[in-house]
């Protein structure tokens, strides 16, 4: 393959799109969690999203198919829950089911494949997702997690209720300085993880992906789940980008992987959730998406 003026040109737009969109997406979700936790006591979030509490986890799935989060926009969100001391198993519902369920995926789900083919993908995400983190709790993963992640941030120039002169501030400019202290703290991670699936994105063209997840290849449903994770797409765009694949000759099992695969994690957010994780839990989360995708890919051949 050789390198050309557009695969570069790609490149440079997706990193400036993905930085300019996760930056924006980063703030505003971290302040409005920072709303909610002044609104919401932890108390009233421990109860709701309670692992003790079997609903807590249908919940969580359900939260998370109403949430219009990408993989990485999540992160903000699931921060919030650690320092409200949400259930463990019922924050990893929601990790796993926001990004890969939302209005907006299902909608176009039913427009580009058609409701029996949405019905089994919203089956899939919604099942694996509440199994994965239930298991996940029950195998003690929550002591994978980095003791800072419950830490809320604070501001070096600013107190919980001063500002830099000792003044009086108000909660909304405290909670500004929260969110922007925890920007910074996981600014290296995102521009890293843009930086990696930019590259990816752009020098990986479609025929390459369609060529080995074509329906002869046996090994196609894996490979498609493994080429998802780090072709970072979004699922409103990797939807069209799917029919496009399957219109050159890409298994549609294969395409269940490559949509799951891609939707529901990317380099990206991996890269972020170091910032909260230690390795085995990252491994633990790999592990749940590619089976999700790579089950998903081979039962859809079978079933359809």
């Amino acid at each position: 393959m050789t390198i050309s003026s557009q695969m570069v040109i790609d490149t440079l737009n997706m990193f400036a799109f993905l930085a300019v969109e996760l930056t924006l997406l980063f703030l505003l979700i971290s302040y409005l969690v920072g709303v909610l936790q002044e609104y919401i006591p932890p108390s009233r979030i421990q109860s709701i999203l309670s692992s003790k509490n079997g609903k807590g986890y249908l919940v969580a799935g359900f939260l998370g198919a109403i949430t219009p989060f990408c993989s990485c926009s999540t992160i903000p969100f699931l921060k919030g829950l650690l320092r409200a001391k949400a259930g463990f198993g019922t924050m990893m519902v929601f990790l796993f089911a926001s990004p890969l369920l939302n209005p907006i995926i299902i909608g176009l789900f039913a427009v580009t494949f058609g409701i029996k083919v949405t019905l089994f993908y919203f089956a899939i995400a919604m099942g694996v997702s509440v199994l994965a983190g239930y298991l996940l709790e029950a195998f003690g993963f929550e002591k994978y997690i980095k003791p800072e992640a419950y830490i809320a941030p604070t501001d070096k120039n600013c107190t919980a209720k001063c500002g830099g002169e000792g003044k009086p501030i108000s909660k909304w400019v405290r909670i500004w300085h929260s969110t922007w202290s925890d920007f910074k703290k996981v600014l290296p991670y995102l521009i890293g993880g843009i930086a990696l699936g930019s590259i990816i994105y752009g020098f990986m063209p479609t025929e390459f992906v369609a060529s080995v997840a074509n329906e002869d290849n046996p090994w196609a449903v894996p490979v498609a789940a493994v080429i998802g994770i780090p072709l970072y797409i979004r699922a409103e765009a990797v939807i069209p980008l799917s029919a496009a694949l399957a219109a050159k000759g890409m298994g549609l099992g294969a395409v269940m992987a490559l949509i799951i695969g891609s939707a529901g994690a990317s380099l990206t957010e991996v890269v972020l959730l170091k910032s909260i994780f230690k390795t085995p839990m990252i491994i633990a989360f790999l592990t749940v998406v590619l089976s999700m995708a790579m089950g998903a890919g081979y039962l859809y051949s079978y079933l359809f």
